[in-house]
């Protein structure tokens, strides 16, 4: 018994495991690129073999594959996209900029799959038939990046935005110091700060909605250039329908296959919202942080659940880990971003040589913004409690509720009135009585926090 076995292509002879679904030229692969050890995602693997089940009925209906191989390779390609020989394509991320060593490797492992006694199903002339590894792998990081979002991402946004309106309902009586250039501000509900997460989020999707309509342009049947050689004349529109109806999603060809073979523009704008996304997940993490800071010598504005022990060496320490995790993932989402922007203009005349790493950088950042947001959702929004005890005693003594007095007495006189509550520590209310003539009465009434929130001049 040997644990290899030889296989053959257009180079020669080469050893691969002899358990494995793949041939030669995967195994090259292997060999060749042993860079990071962190092999192509599994939704781009599956989207690669999405596309080769659609290749084999079009081929079929076309009249160019028979009946027998096309179903063949339909059911081959099912169990790929059903996960179940996932541990067969090892090929690494950093490989060769087409992409083609992914392609190759599904086709391998299609093929063996589909072959049987009497049946002969060859990775080249009947899994790869009116295809280049030129046009199918810039399809299948459309496809896949385009299903993650759908599947994944939207979803757990939505789910994050319901998270967030419900507790502004709930904290809707909830008033606050407001803050700008982390300084003591005007105040506000707590329904309007968390609203402003909620619209961003929003905004998020609005745009990840935008981009989506360009990801569903599609390379397949430009082949190796952009001609479209060796493809049927009705391939691509075929493709496209047979992909739209599997998936739900609503693809087309592309305008312009050699746009969609020498750039990389709309996996480049699909990158960027991500980051616009990462961005808005930091920023919620980190007001989270900072609400949370303390308990004592913080803001102390909420207590975020507790989750695990925050120090090795400080008992009783519990750390916003949450957010502090949300954190760290955008930062990742705008690092992956750049990469892909730099990928972007690698686009050499009628190819761009980059793909692998940005189908794994778009799909890495995908996932990384839908579990983040989830968590967010689940461990740090819905949680928190809010702590009105250290929100009412800064907002009696705030000094900044004298802008709502400018319009009445001056913004000089006010803001001689806020530097001398600010500096004997009183409350603004009381040092406006001794410095206006201004009643008890009116100046509750005009310096109400609650009051204030609602905007406008008071009277």
């Amino acid at each position: 018994m040997t644990d290899t076995r030889i296989e053959r292509d257009s180079m020669g002879e080469l050893e691969v495991p002899a358990t494995a679904l793949y041939g030669a030229q995967t195994q090259r692969a292997v060999n060749n690129f042993p860079v990071s050890g962190q092999a192509m995602p599994a939704a781009f693997i599956h989207a690669i073999a999405h596309i080769k089940r659609a290749a084999a009925r079009v081929n079929q209906d076309l009249g160019l594959l028979d009946e027998q191989r096309a179903d063949a390779i339909v059911e081959a390609a099912e169990a790929v996209i059903d996960g179940q020989h996932d541990d067969q394509f090892p090929v690494d991320v950093f490989q060769t900029g087409s992409g083609t060593s992914s392609n190759m490797n599904v086709n391998e492992v299609l093929a063996h799959l589909a072959s049987s006694e009497g049946l002969e199903v060859g990775p080249n002339d009947h899994v790869n038939m009116g295809q280049s590894s030129n046009d199918v792998i810039p399809t299948a990081l459309h496809l896949s990046a385009a299903l993650e979002v759908t599947r994944e991402l939207r979803p757990t946004l939505e789910y994050l935005r319901k998270a967030i309106d419900k507790r502004a309902v709930e904290l809707d009586g909830v008033v606050k110091t407001g803050r700008t250039h982390l300084m003591d501000a005007m105040p506000l509900r707590m329904s309007q700060e968390l609203g402003a997460w909620s619209s961003q989020v929003g905004q998020a999707i609005e745009r990840l909605d935008s981009a989506m309509t360009r990801l569903c342009r599609l390379a397949q049947g430009g082949t190796a250039v952009g001609t479209g050689i060796n493809a049927h004349p009705e391939f691509a529109e075929r493709m496209a329908a047979q992909l739209s109806e599997r998936t739900g999603l609503s693809l087309t060809p592309n305008d312009s296959f050699f746009a969609s073979l020498g750039s990389q523009d709309a996996a480049v704008e699909l990158s960027g919202q991500l980051r616009g996304l990462a961005c808005v997940i930091m920023k919620i993490a980190n007001d989270l942080r900072w609400m949370n800071s303390g308990p004592l010598a913080g803001l102390g504005e909420i207590e975020l659940e507790a989750l695990q022990p925050g120090s090795s060496i400080m008992p009783g320490k519990v750390n916003p880990v949450i957010p502090e995790s949300a954190a760290q993932a955008a930062a990742q989402v705008i690092g992956l971003d750049t990469a892909v922007s730099v990928a972007g203009q690698s686009g050499n005349f009628q190819l761009n040589v980059m793909l692998p790493m940005v189908a794994n950088n778009l799909l890495s950042s995908i996932q990384l913004m839908s579990n983040t947001s989830a968590l967010l959702a689940d461990r740090a929004i819905a949680t928190f409690k809010v702590r009105e005890d250290q929100l009412s005693d800064p907002l009696s003594r705030n000094p900044i509720l004298v802008t709502a007095l400018n319009s009445v007495i001056g913004y000089n006189a006010a803001a001689a009135i806020a530097k001398q509550a600010y500096q004997a520590g009183r409350p603004i209310i009381d040092v406006a009585e001794e410095e206006t003539e201004l009643s008890r009465e009116e100046l509750q009434r005009l310096l109400d926090p609650a009051a204030l929130t609602r905007g406008g001049i008071p009277e």
